[in-house]
């Protein structure tokens, strides 16, 4: 007889968290029309998708960006993209540095590859001085910078300033009666610490 009762309350046991997860289950059914606000903030908190550490505009310019590095359209960026790209550029970038860029991820750079390392870079990853050293660099030519052609990427790609965000930003540069910048003091008064700035002036 107490086994009867032991194997009900057993059973009675194992059946009840099956009919708590059952209405659990059936809970999120009603709410298709609010699904995408709440996914995005569940996401967020998990962190775990890359794509949730970026907004909706970030990814859609970053999509198109990979879009435009992608010459083959095979759906990965490799050495020859890079050069391609460069190339469209007017910068020719040499064998070793392009073997740098490609061989910063750990597998074939496909677009959420590619969001990983833009991520890994925003989260620290790597030096924020580095990067914008690296990408001044990349317009330099012979220690100067055509300010025309940095004005045209800065309003083309990325988060696009405007012409008077351009503008305001050139105010502070030295840019000779050519429409040249200094490569080296454009980058010394973007990575100057905040002590090294006041002791300058």
């Amino acid at each position: 007889m107490a086994d009867k009762e032991k194997k009900k309350k057993k059973k009675a046991k194992e059946e009840a968290p099956a009919a708590e997860a059952a209405p659990a289950a059936e809970a999120p059914a009603p709410e298709p029309a609010r699904q995408s606000s709440r996914g995005s903030r569940k996401a967020k908190r998990t962190g775990s998708n890359v794509f949730s550490m970026f907004s909706q505009k970030q990814v859609a310019e970053f999509k198109e960006a990979f879009q435009l590095m992608d010459q083959d359209k095979d759906g990965i960026i490799s050495k020859n993209d890079l050069r391609a790209t460069f190339d469209q550029l007017g910068r020719l970038a040499p064998d070793k540095e392009l073997d740098e860029m490609v061989n910063e991820a750990p597998g074939p750079i496909n677009f959420t590859q590619l969001l990983t390392l833009f991520a890994g870079r925003m989260s620290g990853g790597s030096d924020d001085d580095d990067v914008v050293i690296a990408a001044f660099k990349s317009f330099d030519d012979e220690g100067k910078i055509d300010s025309e052609k940095l004005r045209h990427a800065l309003m083309t790609w990325g988060d696009k300033f405007s012409s008077d965000e351009v503008d305001d930003a050139y105010d502070n540069f030295e840019i000779d009666d050519k429409g040249f910048i200094n490569t080296a003091k454009l980058i010394q008064l973007l990575t100057a610490s905040p002590e090294e700035e006041e002791g300058g002036e």
